[in-house]
């Protein structure tokens, strides 16, 4: 089993950037593939970025791509998403998840463990 806690959100204007992180407890973070997701208010759960377990693989959402960097650092037991040229559209809280397997990296179902969600807000 792992735990996953997010840290990094906050209020920044449009424009900005921000980092988000998500430290993981246990051994065995090395062997799952890690993701970002996000939620808005009234909105379901969607796809943000996601990283294999080596880090050699990464996928993005259409909407963040070339915006956003997912990376991880596996000695440290941590990954990263790097937020730049943020929108209004953005704003959400955003959850780190943890799985196994490459297949369902942009579905919720491909993950067993999540984060308890840290918030952005992106101002226009």
């Amino acid at each position: 089993q792992v735990q996953l806690v997010e840290s990094g959100g906050g209020l920044v204007q449009a424009g900005g950037s921000l980092r988000l992180s998500c430290a993981a407890s246990g051994r065995t973070f090395i062997s799952y593939t890690m993701g970002w997701f996000r939620q808005a208010p009234g909105k379901e759960r969607e796809f943000v970025a996601a990283i294999n377990s080596s880090g050699g693989r990464t996928n993005y959402a259409d909407s963040v791509k070339g915006r956003f960097t997912i990376s991880r650092d596996n000695a440290k037991n941590t990954e990263y998403l790097q937020m730049n040229s943020l929108k209004p559209e953005d704003t959400a809280v955003y959850y780190c998840a943890a799985g196994f397997g490459w297949s369902k990296n942009a579905v919720p179902d491909g993950y067993d463990y999540w984060g308890q969600g840290t918030q952005v807000t992106v101002s226009s």
